[in-house]
């Protein structure tokens, strides 16, 4: 399915999902997702075009924006209103941030001891579903068992705490997809996704994004800055009786006897954190990550022409990049990557998909 996207805009009731007004005159910034974080964007409301309640249908805090792939009649992305800006210009101006962001609103408190991750994270995200937006959980195990603990008094937010769980090797991933909530399309619906994985991984992706085709430029970015690359990790906790929790030291020791110097990265995955089998887990899930490097690709594609957004292909989903020949690639290439993170460009028709490698 191909095509110009064209979005139709609407209000939403953040308490009840229940779509309120059309917003006809409501012109975006880019929109973009990632997995796991929050992201946000800038929207105008021409108010010479609004409907009658346009106040009460973008009020910070109490509506949600929802953008919908006409062509397809697909939510693509959601964004709470955080603030608004108005005067003497006709133009509203608002900042909306997807609907992860509230997850940083509401606080948590939660023990588990040799549970399935997946459990605790669901555990961890219950507060959501009490006097909040209409979010439901939907949490798939993903084998690895872990403790954990939290309590009121660390003021932890269920954001950072998935973030913090979700950095442990083994653990699941997570998004909140908004979906239609009846069939009759008249309300959305917020669901946390937890999963092992989120989307679909093959070795060919079917969504493939070619050059000649539909790929106007792309880049191919190798880092091994700090941060970014390394082979030897260390995990530092909390100190707690005057000597600082620390995991074993993990190195990849086929890269050092493949020829590799000794690249080392000592880092705090979270607060609160006294555990030394809690810190091995995130030492080793940053070792997996960091070996080889980070390895992204960001495609500049023509949107119309390339595979569908939210139809062929969503965040997390393998994608196949086919360069028959660039300056960078003169023999060609063929990789499938994981998208983790979009951004759509209606206004120019561009759609930039970025792509991670694993090391």
């Amino acid at each position: 399915m191909s095509g110009p996207y064209t979005l139709a805009w609407y209000a939403v009731d953040l308490r009840s999902g229940q779509i309120a007004e059309e917003l006809r005159s409501l012109r975006n910034q880019p929109l973009s997702r990632r997995l796991g974080a929050v992201t946000s964007s800038s929207v105008e409301l021409d108010l010479d075009g609004a409907p009658a309640e346009w106040k009460s249908a973008t009020d910070p805090a109490r509506t949600l924006l929802l953008a919908v792939d006409t062509v397809t009649d697909t939510p693509i992305w959601s964004g709470v209103p955080l603030s608004r800006k108005g005067g003497s210009s006709s133009a509203l101006s608002l900042s909306a941030a997807t609907p992860e962001a509230y997850l940083d609103r509401r606080y948590t408190s939660h023990a588990a001891a040799d549970t399935d991750i997946s459990t605790i994270m669901e555990g961890v995200a219950a507060p959501l579903l009490a006097n909040g937006p209409p979010f439901s959980i939907d949490a798939s195990l993903c084998g690895t068992l872990a403790d954990y603990t939290v309590l009121d008094t660390e003021d932890k937010t269920v954001l950072s705490c998935l973030q913090e769980l979700d950095s442990i090797e083994g653990a699941p991933e997570w998004t909140v997809d908004t979906v239609w909530a009846d069939a009759a399309h008249t309300a959305v619906e917020l669901v946390l996704r937890i999963a092992p994985q989120i989307g679909t991984t093959e070795t060919v992706g079917e969504a493939v994004f070619d050059l000649p085709g539909c790929i106007g430029s792309y880049e191919l970015d190798e880092s091994y800055e700090r941060g970014k690359g390394a082979n030897s990790i260390t995990a530092r906790g909390e100190v707690e009786g005057g000597s600082r929790s620390t995991s074993s030291t993990l190195t990849d020791t086929d890269l050092l006897a493949d020829g590799w110097c000794l690249w080392e990265h000592h880092y705090s995955p979270a607060s609160g954190i006294i555990s030394s089998t809690q810190l091995n887990a995130h030492a080793a899930a940053s070792l997996g990550l960091m070996r080889g490097g980070a390895q992204a690709w960001t495609l500049q594609a023509v949107a119309s022409v390339a595979p569908r957004l939210g139809i062929v292909w969503g965040l997390g989903d393998s994608l196949t990049v086919a360069i028959a020949r660039s300056p960078r690639h003169p023999a060609g290439i063929t990789v499938t990557a994981r998208a983790y993170a979009w951004e759509l460009d209606p206004a120019s028709d561009r759609i930039s998909p970025i792509l991670l490698e694993d090391s």
